[in-house]
């Protein structure tokens, strides 16, 4: 018994080692398993780690390569704008020494026909002959400064339009005018071409002679002594185009584009012979522009001339008033003038050259003054500063309209502010007219003497 209970504990005890063993081997097996499937695990991981960081390099190479491009094009741009802002820099110090040349030059012979005027010998023949250099030079000096504003009105935005019927032959023959002394002194033919019936353009007649004035002047400039010019108008259709031509110096192919930039001007010699600030063109752009129209310019070349284009919209068909006799009499009458003005040597020339058309004149030199005189004499004309000592110009204006004078008289604001905004302010204050210094004494004696033909028509 012992012996068969030793060996059936032997075959258990084998038995039991055996499934032991494969006990262990199951779990040898279940663990490699494990360490495979982990194994796997972290080799997809790993691959989609690898996979993930390939695309990181390719789009940060991608970003790399655009920002490349980005600085070589920021290098490019930033070379172009050093070549811009050093041609603007150069085309302002010369506009900058063409304004002082041009600003000094008239003043010589005005400061040397003064010291002569004060000689005692100096006899009447001499003294006609340098009133007109003092009248010439003034004219020049006047014609500088009002570029000077219009191109600042423009470049910001604040130059406006009187807009009414004007007749073409009108304001053409005002422009031709204003520049029939250059064109004469140089010998320079002038045809003016007009369309045989009257034509009447929506538009600021004032600005409409700037740009044809302005044209008529560059093209005299450019032209040689006895070098013939044309200005020639037609109607097309519903449109005005302006046309004025020269035979000068002519515009090279690569220059057209920039003719109307501003501070851009042809070719100029150190003895500047043809003067000028470079800013006619570029005026004539904005008037045009500001008119609804476009312009533009044809050269075949240096030494070829070169033409001007002007088109402006708004032709329309109306009437013109024609004055009557008795209008034109009346017109021609004497007025009673009050001029308020601060500064005293102004005022006095000017009260008398129109005591001289025969005009009764009284003068005060601050507003509250020629406020009394205005209740006191009641004046037809009140010629008024705007910046005046005690009570402006804008609150002489707005007193004298609450007087209540019958028949009121006619305000004309007479200043050195010029701005379209300054404009707007005298005739908001109750002024009639509006003239900017130094005005066209001229037209300030018809604005005078139509003024009064009115105050008797109306009574």
């Amino acid at each position: 018994m012992t012996g068969k209970a030793t060996d059936a504990d032997g075959e258990m005890s084998a038995l039991l080692a055996a499934l032991a063993r494969r006990e262990i081997a199951l779990a040898e097996r279940e663990a490699a398993l494990v360490a495979r499937e982990q194994a796997a695990r972290q080799r997809e991981v790993a691959r989609r780690t690898d996979a993930a960081s390939d695309a990181d390099v390719d789009k940060r190479a991608h970003a790399l390569r655009e920002a490349n491009e980005h600085l070589v094009i920021a290098a490019l741009h930033a070379d172009e704008l050093r070549e811009t802002s050093q041609l603007a820099r150069k085309r302002l110090e010369d506009f900058l020494a063409m304004l002082s040349h041009e600003l000094r030059n008239p003043l010589t012979p005005i400061s040397t026909a003064v010291a002569i005027l004060r000689r005692p010998d100096c006899d009447e023949q001499s003294r006609t002959r340098l009133h007109d250099v003092i009248e010439r030079h003034v004219r020049h000096m006047t014609r500088l400064i009002n570029d000077l504003l219009d191109v600042s009105r423009v470049t910001h935005g604040t130059l406006l339009l009187q807009r009414r019927p004007t007749e073409v032959s009108e304001f053409v023959r005002q422009a031709v005018e204003t520049v029939q002394e250059v064109i004469d002194e140089h010998r320079q033919p002038l045809r003016i071409e007009l369309p045989p019936e009257p034509v009447y353009v929506e538009g600021d007649e004032v600005r409409l002679v700037e740009i044809v004035s302005n044209l008529l002047h560059n093209a005299s400039k450019y032209s040689p002594d006895g070098g013939a010019i044309v200005v020639a108008v037609e109607r097309r259709d519903d449109s005005l185009l302006i046309r004025v031509k020269d035979h000068g110096i002519g515009i090279a192919p690569e220059d057209l584009d920039s003719v109307f930039d501003l501070f851009v001007q042809n070719e100029q010699s150190l003895d500047r012979a043809q003067g000028g600030l470079g800013l006619g063109l570029t005026i004539v752009r904005a008037m045009v522009e500001l008119h609804g129209g476009t312009v533009s310019a044809y050269s075949d070349g240096k030494g070829s001339g070169c033409e001007f284009l002007v088109m402006l919209p708004g032709v329309i068909d109306v009437l013109p008033t024609v004055e009557t006799p008795a209008q034109a009499a009346t017109a021609s009458s004497n007025a009673r003038v009050l001029v308020i003005e601060d500064n005293t040597a102004a005022a006095a020339m000017l009260a008398e050259l129109l005591r001289l058309s025969g005009h009764t004149v009284d003068v005060a030199f601050d507003g509250s003054s020629g406020l009394e005189m205005i209740t006191q004499a009641q004046p037809q004309i009140v010629v008024c500063d705007i910046g005046l000592p005690g009570l402006t110009g804008y609150e002489v204006a707005q007193q004298t309209r609450e007087i209540g004078q019958v028949p009121p008289p006619v305000l004309i604001a007479l200043t050195g502010y010029g701005s379209e905004s300054d404009r707007t302010l005298a005739f908001k204050a109750g002024f009639d007219h509006f003239m900017v210094k130094p005005a066209n004494l001229e037209k300030l004696e018809q604005l005078i003497r139509d003024s009064v033909g009115s105050l008797h028509a109306a009574s």
